[in-house]
């Protein structure tokens, strides 16, 4: 009986412990709960087998144009914090300023959002970006609302064409950038977009889903 029960308790250790979240299954073939919104113009996004993975993905595709797909649900940050995703581009934008409205583009990006409901100005924002501009883990303001805050999270032209894994704690970036303990987020963008800098890019993204550690 002991060692049963030990068992058991290991068993159930071990699913606490692999706590996951999915929310992009592209790697099976699936958008489903993803929603396309417009900014400007409409950015292509489908489903594509990737060559090196040899599974398919979300393959993004820019002209002059922002829009984005989204994913609304509730996600308990006390639970899952970590954001996990993959991405891969293979080129950059240039001539451009990241810190101002007119050069607001991003190859790749996914944000996380906190819904403010009613009060719209309680809404924020964590926008992990591929900058093409700033250095690898600067973080500066959204140059449209102080409500985002931009993040590097990959940065620069020495792993382009090549997939990058990325893993981030959300609820604590959330505590050091914005000083605020976040619990819960409402959403998950992804996007790639060009219309402010009118330039073209293609992005792809690979599953996304959030885990206990």
């Amino acid at each position: 009986m002991k060692i049963i029960y030990l068992t058991f308790l290991l068993l159930l250790t071990m699913e606490v412990s692999a706590q996951e979240l999915q929310l992009g299954q592209f790697s099976q073939g699936s958008r489903a709960g993803w929603e396309s919104k417009s900014f400007a113009g409409e950015t292509i996004y489908t489903l594509v087998t990737d060559e090196q993975l040899t599974r398919q993905v979300l393959q993004a595709k820019s002209d002059n144009s922002a829009s984005g797909l989204f994913y609304k649900k509730n996600i308990n940050l006390l639970e899952t914090p970590f954001l996990n995703w993959s991405w891969k581009v293979n080129s950059l934008l240039s001539g451009h300023d990241e810190n101002q409205k007119s050069g607001d583009d991003f190859v790749a990006r996914i944000y996380v959002v906190v819904d403010g409901g009613v009060f719209f100005w309680n809404t924020r924002a964590l926008n992990y970006v591929w900058s093409s501009k700033h250095k690898l883990g600067e973080v500066w303001d959204n140059p449209f609302t102080s409500n985002a805050t931009m993040i590097a999270a990959e940065a620069g032209d020495k792993h382009l064409g090549v997939w990058q894994t990325m893993k981030r704690n959300v609820r604590e970036d959330f505590k050091q950038l914005l000083g605020k303990d976040i619990q819960s987020i409402d959403a998950i963008a992804v996007m790639t977009d060009t219309d402010n800098t009118g330039q073209s890019a293609s992005a792809w993204f690979g599953d996304i889903f959030f885990t206990s550690q």
